[in-house]
């Protein structure tokens, strides 16, 4: 997965930072008034299970298939005794259902060699677990054992740019580095549940709907939106796919170049300027950074 940002300047201080973050997690906890994981799980081994099936997968498809495999493997001594030709089969819908089926049975082993078939609680020992990442053992020792974590998954990472919470973050890693500086310990698992499930059904990644967002005043995505060009009217598409404001003309054939942001933007090809049209619609062609994952 690659993680796109955009250069900005940062003015706020520390203290404005974490006063901002506050207060977007008590507007968020209003609206989502139980933040928690959308995974069904009874106990941690089931929960390791649900959450290594959910990378780069959506919460809705794993729990579509996690009651007929914790009904073929109900035990980590189950599954350690399995193959992974034998967990395919379950798993077959998931993303990567190869790779995922060969990291349960191994971690399902290492648990019932090193841990006595129990999922440890802490971080160092769940990251030596085959297949298991710093998110996945996040979220494991946060909702299992209450651990004081903020595991940054797309959403997370998403969200936090889109609002301004963090700027310039190159990975996960550093947008957790951040966030956990600008918010106290005990909200930590908290903030993950609220950024996640605001991100999967208000701020997604392709449309998000600012309509019914309570964060648009403090969002810096938002703001960006409001000050795109307004929509021209009367534009002819028959003369050319899109128009040109600055040079006053249509053309067909677009050029690209990256603005001051680092975005790369379609331009004019006569003049270079990106004050430019959709000639069908009437729309600026301009982007704004949205942080999706790509």
């Amino acid at each position: 997965m690659r993680y796109f940002a955009a250069v900005f300047v940062w003015h706020e201080t520390p203290v404005k930072r974490s006063a901002r973050a506050q207060e977007v997690l008590q507007r968020l906890r209003r609206v989502i008034p139980k933040p928690q994981t959308e995974l069904r799980h009874e106990d941690p081994y089931q929960l390791l299970v649900a959450v290594m099936l959910s990378a780069q997968c959506t919460d809705e498809r794993v729990n579509r298939v996690t009651p007929a495999l914790f009904a073929a493997f109900p035990t980590v001594e189950a599954l350690a005794a399995a193959e992974p030709e034998a967990v395919l089969p379950y798993i077959r819908s998931i993303s990567y259902p190869n790779s995922k089926a060969r990291h349960l049975v191994a971690a399902a082993r290492c648990l019932r060699d090193r841990f006595g078939g129990q999922v440890p609680a802490s971080l160092e020992a769940l990251l030596s677990l085959p297949g298991v990442g710093r998110k996945t053992a996040q979220v494991v020792a946060s909702v299992a054992y209450g651990a004081a974590a903020l595991p940054v998954d797309t959403h997370v990472y998403r969200v936090a740019h889109r609002i301004g919470l963090v700027r310039k973050a190159r990975t996960p890693y550093e947008v957790e580095r951040r966030l956990k500086r600008q918010l106290p310990s005990r909200d930590w698992g908290e903030a993950h549940h609220l950024l996640i499930l605001h991100g999967r059904y208000t701020c997604t990644a392709r449309k998000p709907l600012c309509n019914r967002c309570v964060l648009t005043d403090l969002c810096d995505y938002y703001r960006r939106l409001q000050r795109l060009p307004a929509p021209l009217q009367g534009l002819d598409p028959r003369q050319g796919r899109y128009y040109c404001k600055t040079g006053r003309h249509y053309f067909n054939e677009p050029s690209y170049r990256a603005d001051r942001y680092g975005i790369e933007q379609l331009c004019c090809p006569q003049c270079g300027a990106m004050h430019v049209f959709d000639a069908k619609t009437g729309r600026s062609t301009k982007r704004i950074p949205d942080y999706r994952v790509r």
